[in-house]
């Protein structure tokens, strides 16, 4: 039998966070509208987890402040009053983003590209760039592996397109981590 979900039009950022949504479902909200999210696919989860483990350890090798955070919200400043986003992963090193209900300053945000999720997955990307403190997206796709990736320059501007890479290895700068584009995958079927 099927559940009707209620389903307010329209939300404000502030009207999101406050709002009971149904549960069993991760929203976002999109231009004011609540959308729910997809449970993502075992191979999303598994490249997800092994990506949030890779960094992890990293961070904690290198002493550093900042965290990974799996599944967080953001909020670009493009519409910021009618945009809350959830990339799979962010990495920040403020504090205060680990205690609030999004991470204002990330300086790394991951998504896992799925066939299904495309278009919203660039699209999300493309607010991402408006965030202030954001030098880096990586985008890892799951149809095969490889790996896109989007470096704001020091002039503070992004590239027209990402870097596409689909052998050897690649580096956040964001947090001086060099990894194989394998890496990911540890455990997938897929390397």
């Amino acid at each position: 039998m099927a559940v009707a979900l209620s389903i307010p039009d329209l939300l404000t950022v502030r009207e999101f966070l406050e709002w009971d949504s149904p549960e069993g479902y991760l929203w976002q909200l999109i231009d004011g509208v609540p959308v729910a999210m997809a449970p993502p696919a075992p191979l999303h989860g598994a490249i997800q987890s092994e990506t949030c483990r890779l960094i992890g350890n990293h961070l904690v090798a290198r002493g550093s402040p900042c965290t990974v955070i799996s599944t967080p919200g953001v909020i670009p400043r493009f519409q910021s009053d009618r945009n809350f986003m959830v990339p799979d992963l962010a990495v920040t090193c403020s504090s205060t983003d680990v205690t609030g209900k999004a991470v204002h300053e990330p300086v790394l945000l991951i998504e896992i590209l799925s066939p299904s999720n495309h278009a919203e997955t660039w699209r999300n990307v493309w607010a991402y760039l408006t965030i202030p403190t954001l030098r880096e997206i990586l985008v890892i796709r799951t149809a095969a592996i490889g790996v896109e990736l989007l470096r704001r320059g020091d002039d503070g501007n992004w590239p027209e397109r990402p870097l596409t890479i689909v052998s050897g290895s690649f580096t956040l700068s964001s947090i001086g981590l060099d990894l194989p584009v394998a890496a990911p995958y540890r455990g997938t079927g897929m390397t």
